[in-house]
């Protein structure tokens, strides 16, 4: 049923976003009871401002509402932007963030290390290519990866 849930609001929101050029980067359904937090994570070339995280919370709140998508009433919708680490658990987002800084963790290792952190230098169909350090890369399967995110230095 949460993953129902999920479906229906991923749905909702992709296409309130699609209008204003927002990319739904994330949908999660946490807690239970009264404590449910529904938490939208929104993106878009150029970042995301306060009145985009305003303009989904209302537009996708009203459709959730009257719609019942939600079963049981009470929850916390929340949208907010992904931050400077954004996690990338899309072909696109690893196409888009070619040449910026990432930190993966897949789930059977790749030369004896499961984490590795690099320059992201391309993706061609289910092939992503590390370069974990100058000259040197690394490929894995997509479906390999465990969880990515951008690295920043901060």
């Amino acid at each position: 049923m949460k993953e129902a849930v999920i479906a229906r609001v991923t749905e909702i929101a992709e296409r309130v976003g699609r209008s204003e050029g927002i990319e739904i980067v994330d949908v999660q359904l946490l807690g239970g009871g009264a404590r449910r937090m529904l938490r939208i994570v929104i993106d878009k070339p150029g970042g995301i401002s306060h009145a985009d995280c305003e303009l989904i919370s209302q537009q996708v709140g009203t459709i959730l509402d009257v719609e019942d998508v939600v079963p049981g009433g009470r929850y916390t919708l929340e949208v907010s932007s992904p931050g400077v680490e954004r996690p990338l658990t899309k072909p696109r987002d690893f196409e888009r963030f070619v040449g910026s800084k990432a930190q993966v963790t897949l789930r059977e290792p790749v030369e004896k290390r499961r984490k590795w952190e690099g320059v992201l230098a391309g993706i061609s169909g289910e092939i992503v290519t590390l370069e974990p350090e100058k000259g040197k890369y690394i490929q894995f399967a997509l479906h390999q990866v465990a969880k990515a995110n951008l690295k920043f230095d901060w």
